[in-house]
Formats: C-alpha cells, sequence, structure tokens
C-alpha cells in the first residue's frame, strides 16, 4: 500500500493509488471547483442557438404529416409561394434523394429521407419546409401547402409488426426487423439443467422522452462563396458537420458547424436533425441565413425518444444463490427509422449481463419497425430497462431461495481484473465495497414505518463507447494546448457539454498536468473549423476519452517547457522535474525550482518566438467489444406507498457509487443528483401515450415530469477506486447513475406493500390495480381462485 504521507507518487505506487490519496496529492483535482460556465449561465448572459439572430435572416417551418403510414401523391405549393412574406419552400424533389444515418458503415441502416419523397412512416414525418421573413408567415405558408396522400395501413405495436401480412414500413426489412443482435457464452442450456431453481419473468419498459430545456434549433447560413455555416444545439458538431456535407453533397471542409451553449441533449441531440437538414437547405437555395427553431410539440412528436423494451428473462441458480445462467430475449419497438436504435439493442443485451458473474449467458434481440417517432438514444442507453427487468428479478430470485437481496448481490458480484466473455475487460470495480455501503447504510435506517419500503438496486456502466459507427478516419478524442507568453494556455477540444460539467472536467485535468490553475486556462469548444475532431456526448466518454486526450496534449506541452527548465536548473540527470502551483521544481528536491512564468517566457524566446503548442488523441485499442471502463454502484431507495391512491412517495435515497478519481466533487454531485432526477422520472411518471401512431401528450402540462420538490433527501456513499485506463484514474460518473433507480423503486414497492410491478412506469393506476388484484388473491380460497384464473 503507498504510504499517505508522500508528497510524490512512484510509478510503482500509481497502480495502488486510491482515490482518496489522489486528492491529496493533486492540486486541481478532487477541488469544489464551481462550473467555469457557471457564471454566464445563471445570469441569462449565455447565447443559445435560440437567442441568435444574424443580419438577412430569415425564419422557417416544416410541415409534418398527419398520418403515421402514408404514401404522397403530390404536394401543391403554390398557394403558399404567392403568400406575400414567403421566399422559398423545399420539398424532398429538391433533395439529392440521400437516405441519412448516424451507422455510416452500414448502408442499410442509414433509412431516414429527413424530408420525405415517396411515403411518411410517422406522425411527424417531414415534407416540406418554408422560409419567410417571420415565423408567424412561415407557419401561415405552412397551412396553404397541398399535399394529398394516399393513407396505408399502420403497424404501431413491434409485435403487431412482426406478423406474417403486417404492413410493411420498410420494403427491405422482412416482418419489419431492423436489426437483430446476439451475444452468448458458456452452455447456457446444459447450466439450466444444473440449476436448483429457475425462474421466467416478462416485463415491459415504457418511452420517455428527452424533455431538453432547449428544443432542436439551428440556423444555417449558406454564402456566396459557397460554403455553410451553421450554428445548432447538438451533441457532436463533428456527427452534424459530416452528416450534413453527405446529405447535401458538398465536402466536409466546406460545412462548418457551431455549436453554441446547449441546453440538453440526453441522446436526444446525436443524429442530424430535420431543423438541421431543411435550414441548410433553404439557405443553400436563398444563399441568406435561415432559422428554425422546434415548437414543444414539435420537439415531443418529430424527435426520437428512448426506446420502448419487451424483456423475457429467464434465470437459474443453485441453493445457495450462486447465478449459474441467463437468458434474454427483446424486442424493441424501433419506430420508423434506426437512428441510434440498433446501438441501444446491443447495449440493453450486454448490460442485462451487468453488474454479476453469469458463467452462461444468451441473448436474442430484434429491433422492429414501427409506424411511430424513431427511437433512439437516451440517457442510459439501454441500461436503464436492462437494469430494471435484471434487478427486480434478483430480487424474486433471492425471495424465492429465501436469501438476502444483498446477500446474492455480494455472491455474484463482478470483481477488478474480470472478463466478461467475448466482450468486456473490467480493471477497476468496486462493486463488492459499494454492496458493503449499502448494507450498513440499511441497517442504519433501523425499522421502517408501515407501507414503508427500502429496495436496492446495482449496476455498471461504459466510460464511453469503443464502436466507430460513424466510420470516423480521426482519433476518437483530440485536444491541443497552447501556451502563451504571458502563462494563459489555451484550450482546444471538440468534446461537448449539453450541461454535464464537461467543461470544468477539462479544464481541471489541463490545469492538474501543466502544474497551474483553473483561472489559466481558456476553453475553445464547439467550432468544427478550430476545434479539433471529437465524437461527441454519448455513452458517458468525455472524462475518460477527451480527460486522456486533454491530458496527453498537457504533457506534451509541458515536456517542452520542462526541456528549457532542465538547461536552467542543470540537474543531475538522474532527477526529473516536474510542475506543481506555477512552479519548476526538482521531483525529489522540490525546494529546487523556478518560476513557471519565467520559464514560459524563456522556452518562447528559445522557440524563435513560437508558442509552446502540445497535442494529444486518444482511441482505444484492445479493450474489448464495448468500453475501456466501467463504474458501478449500488443504490437504495426508501419509499412510502399510500395503500388508498397507489401513489408512491419517495423517502429517501442512497447510492453508494465508484468512479474512479473524483475529479470535481461538485460536478459528480450534479451528475447523481440530475441521473437519479430523470430516473425516478422514468420510474414513476414518464410515458408517452399513443393512440393510432400518435403522441396524445406532447406538452408540459399532460406530460407529466418528476419536478424539483419531488425530490427526497439523498445521500452519496463514495467508494475510491483507481481506473488505469482513464486519466488520473478516473471514469464515467454521468449516465451510469441513471440506471438503478427504477429497480429500486419497484423493488421498494414490493417489499413495503407486496405488489411487484413489471412494466414502467411505476404509477399509482398500476399500483391500485396490483393492490385490488392481491386482496382478491387473498380472499379467495386456492381452487377457487386457480379455476376463476
Amino acid at each position: 500500500m503507498i504510504d499517505e504521507d508522500k508528497t510524490e507518487i512512484t510509478e510503482e505506487d500509481e497502480g495502488d493509488l486510491t482515490g482518496a490519496l489522489a486528492h491529496k496529492i493533486h492540486t486541481v483535482l478532487g477541488k469544489r471547483i464551481p462550473a467555469v460556465d457557471g457564471a454566464e449561465k445563471v445570469t441569462g448572459t449565455a447565447i443559445y442557438t435560440v437567442d441568435m439572430t444574424l443580419p438577412n435572416m430569415l425564419h422557417g417551418k416544416i410541415l409534418r404529416s398527419p398520418h403515421s403510414h402514408a404514401r404522397i401523391i403530390r404536394i401543391d405549393t403554390k398557394r403558399a409561394e404567392n403568400l406575400p412574406g414567403v421566399k422559398a419552400i423545399v420539398t424532398g424533389k429538391d433533395t439529392l434523394g440521400k437516405k441519412n444515418g448516424i451507422w455510416r458503415r452500414y448502408a442499410e441502416l442509414c433509412d431516414e429521407e429527413i424530408l420525405c419523397r415517396d411515403k411518411v412512416r410517422y406522425v411527424g414525418d417531414p415534407v416540406a419546409a418554408v422560409a419567410a421573413i417571420n415565423e408567424d408567415c412561415a407557419e401561415e405558408a405552412l397551412a396553404l401547402i397541398d399535399v394529398t396522400y394516399e393513407v396505408l395501413p399502420g403497424v404501431h405495436d413491434p409485435m403487431d409488426a412482426m406478423r406474417k401480412g403486417a404492413p410493411q414500413v420498410h420494403n427491405h426489412a422482412e416482418r419489419n426487423v431492423n436489426i437483430n443482435r446476439h451475444i452468448e457464452w458458456g452452455d447456457v442450456d446444459n447450466a439450466f439443467a444444473r440449476c436448483d431453481h429457475i425462474r421466467e419473468d416478462s416485463f415491459f419498459c415504457s418511452s420517455q422522452h428527452h424533455a431538453c430545456m432547449e428544443t432542436h434549433a439551428t440556423i444555417a447560413s449558406f454564402g456566396y462563396d459557397r460554403k455553410l455555416t451553421v450554428w445548432t444545439s447538438c451533441q457532436s458538431q463533428y456527427y452534424v458537420q459530416i452528416l450534413l456535407a453527405g446529405m447535401l453533397g458538398l465536402r466536409e471542409g466546406d460545412v462548418r458547424v457551431i455549436r453554441p451553449p446547449t441546453g440538453g441533449g440526453f441522446g436526444g441531440k446525436l443524429s442530424l436533425d430535420s431543423t438541421q437538414f431543411c435550414s441548410s437547405l433553404l439557405s443553400m437555395k436563398l444563399c441568406r441565413p435561415v432559422k428554425i427553431v422546434m415548437t414543444r410539440e414539435e420537439d415531443f412528436i418529430a424527435t426520437k425518444r428512448r426506446t420502448p423494451m419487451h424483456y423475457r428473462l429467464k434465470l437459474g441458480a443453485l441453493k445457495d444463490g450462486t447465478l449459474l445462467a441467463k437468458e434474454v430475449k427483446v424486442v424493441t419497438e424501433g419506430g420508423a427509422y434506426t437512428g441510434m436504435g440498433a446501438t441501444a439493442l446491443y447495449l440493453t443485451g450486454f448490460f442485462s449481463s451487468f453488474p454479476y458473474k453469469y458463467p452462461n449467458y444468451r441473448y436474442d434481440g430484434f429491433r422492429v419497425y414501427t409506424n411511430t417517432e424513431g427511437t433512439s438514444a437516451m440517457r442510459g442507453f439501454g441500461a436503464p430497462q436492462a437494469m430494471f427487468c435484471g434487478e427486480s428479478q434478483i430480487d424474486m430470485m433471492a425471495e424465492d431461495l429465501g436469501i438476502d437481496p444483498i446477500t446474492i448481490r455480494r455472491r455474484n458480484s463482478m470483481t477488478p481484473n474480470y472478463t466478461v466473455p467475448g466482450q468486456a475487460i473490467i480493471r477497476s470495480c468496486g462493486l463488492p465495497e459499494c454492496i458493503d455501503a449499502i448494507e450498513k447504510y440499511i441497517k442504519k435506517r433501523g425499522p421502517l414505518p408501515s407501507n414503508h419500503g427500502i429496495g436496492v438496486a446495482a449496476y455498471g456502466f461504459m466510460s464511453g463507447g469503443i464502436f466507430n459507427w460513424i466510420d470516423t478516419p480521426y482519433a476518437f478524442a483530440a485536444a491541443i494546448v497552447k501556451i502563451n507568453v504571458d502563462g494563459k494556455v489555451d484550450l482546444f477540444t471538440g468534446a461537448v457539454d449539453t450541461g454535464q460539467g464537461a467543461n470544468t472536467t477539462l479544464v481541471m485535468i489541463c490545469a492538474e498536468e501543466l502544474g497551474i490553475h483553473v483561472d489559466d486556462v481558456r476553453l475553445h469548444v464547439g467550432d468544427t473549423s478550430v476545434c479539433p475532431v471529437d465524437l461527441g456526448n454519448w455513452g458517458s466518454r468525455t472524462t475518460l476519452m477527451n480527460g486522456n486526450a486533454v491530458k496527453m496534449a498537457a504533457a506534451d506541452a509541458k515536456r517542452q517547457l520542462l526541456a528549457y527548465a532542465s538547461a536552467q536548473l542543470k540537474p543531475n540527470i538522474v532527477y526529473d522535474l516536474d510542475i506543481k502551483d506555477h512552479r519548476v521544481h526538482l521531483v525529489s528536491r522540490p525546494e529546487r525550482g523556478i518560476s513557471y512564468f519565467e520559464v514560459v517566457k524563456d522556452a518562447i524566446r528559445g522557440n524563435e518566438g513560437q508558442v509552446i503548442i502540445g497535442r494529444g488523441h486518444y482511441t482505444p485499442h484492445r479493450k474489448g467489444m464495448i468500453s475501456p471502463a466501467y463504474s458501478f454502484g449500488v443504490q437504495a431507495v426508501e419509499v412510502k406507498v399510500d395503500t388508498d391512491t397507489g401513489k408512491v412517495e419517495l423517502v429517501h435515497v442512497a447510492t453508494a457509487h465508484e468512479s474512479g478519481t473524483v475529479v470535481n466533487p461538485i460536478g459528480l454531485e450534479g451528475q447523481l443528483e440530475g441521473a437519479f432526477h430523470m430516473a425516478a422520472g422514468y420510474a414513476l411518471m414518464e410515458e408517452l401515450k399513443m393512440k393510432d401512431g400518435k403522441i396524445l401528450n406532447p406538452n408540459f402540462r399532460d406530460y407529466k415530469l418528476f419536478l424539483a420538490p419531488d425530490m427526497p433527501e439523498s445521500e452519496v456513499l463514495e467508494v475510491d477506486t483507481y481506473e488505469p485506463e482513464g486519466p488520473f484514474g478516473a471514469k464515467e460518473a454521468g449516465e451510469g447513475l441513471t440506471n438503478p433507480t427504477a429497480g429500486a423503486i419497484a423493488n421498494a414497492v414490493y417489499n413495503a406493500v407486496g405488489v411487484r410491478i413489471k412494466d414502467l412506469p411505476v404509477s399509482p393506476e398500476k399500483v391500485l390495480r396490483a393492490l385490488e388484484e392481491k386482496c382478491l388473491q387473498e380472499e379467495k380460497p386456492d381452487d377457487l381462485y386457480v379455476a376463476t384464473s
């Protein structure tokens, strides 16, 4: 073990470096640093895309299909074109006829025209776009566009869509199966034969809207130089750049995408959307800027949403609770287009094997096209559904076997250096310690009042994805550090902060590596013409992947500085130099040193007046199929159930979590609380209601959100770990925290009142109905109950 009195860490110490000790030896990491962009956001001075206006700018609106499935016979725009103030109208005939998709490696998964030419496939599919002098004029013009449809039979449920003879959403997909995924290791059938107990359960996970504060919004400006500049609210300016270039027939370098501060994403702003494409197409026609901002209703009906999933689980165990085999079958509602759904399909199968050691595992997943709004990525990326189903069933298995829920989780927990066969390599893992911490928390709560219950759920999640679906030739993350003569540092990165605190995290990593202060670093982000390529904000990738790139870039710049400092200090060749707190010093003799600022000036003079530039990039290699690293945790939720109304009240929540070295405690706390808030809404009330493919509650009046006053008291139980693949030992602390909540709440409800809810959300209506059925079952004699059921 490391001596905690040490001030310096040697190479042999590094592998034993815990988060707690890391905080002691770091000068920036582990400190409670407010968000570097916080002041402008809380004062209202941050300029979002929706706030922007350009000279000579026009306003756009998009006409959308009222039908879930129809053939376009004719689009007559004459009346709209004659309306004073209308400057241009585009339809599918004005496009190149290309199909958009984020899975560029596979043409069959690029299936969305964005502006439909021949057929619409969901209520909200775009058919035309208008540019006018103001929004009211553009809106009026939409009403004057005459579209003649041949309405076709639609299919709105994935189970119906797979039936023989069902309407075809896309002609290429037999029985509407968009894609299927299979994962398997061990001998599953033989393992089930050896089990002492097997249980099978079905679950359903509903859809959820991203509910970002800022709706989808874009300004596009195509100039007479034949170059396109786009300002947009997104999760990856690089994705928007290359997807627009492909759809519009432009070179990548002729499309510049600028991402102003983004008011939320959660997976919903990851792929090319209709505001980006239609504003660009209109601007190319007019050589004038065009701005399109979705209304709240459009944001509900015409973007993407969390994937509804039908789960069938089979779980086998020995009498002592050792898990021998698991089989998972999933059918997902894909909606009209692929989006990120193929990834969600794989990941929900992968994370169904987490966070336990299953020696035998089999997964088959089917994503099915339906005539509904497309489903795609949303915070957790298939893992919240997997954890809700899996953690509910683990509790049921424990009850069947007469084993404590904590014990069965501890017995089967993943541990450090565990390999998921053919899938993942788990290096750091603090799950056993998280289980211990939650057990202590539950004991501390003591006996609970009537109709109260505590439920637990464990989870694991990735720190960014290894898969290159966008088919980029670039590094997954890159950064540039420029040190100026006054010692100030410019950090250039393509990383995306949509509210999760990535900007602050990356500035802190840069400052820590360079031995300077946070306010010495000026951050440059969100511009494809200035910043290096980054694959965006998804899968909790930023801290590990872009953090590594930033650390490497800062280390490259520091190496150049230390070369000049070495010439001045003339140390013994066996001594190393480092920088801390604006001072360049000998590592073994810290009293010997000189000013960082003086070294910078001398280095630039000695470099013929050139500033010091460091470069870094990161792409994971030989790290398994999914991610370079994984975080783990356990959540315990106490609920109170009103047996008269079925309402579930959250009383208290504790989360034992490990994320490697904690870069910024404030950021971690914000992520944990925000993740729980979103997950609690998904668990208890959020649900997109549909009829015949039409969303019935596309507003914040009818779509119920979990509000700040609904939040219970919370407690964070941080477990120290060190991730060798991460910058300074850090790994993800964002999406993973969303995953356990629904399972923990469902288990808590069962422990409180004895009813098991297997389909989300755990609404008052479902709880009340389950309580009534329980009462009826208890009142009937067993033989009468069997006969009637």
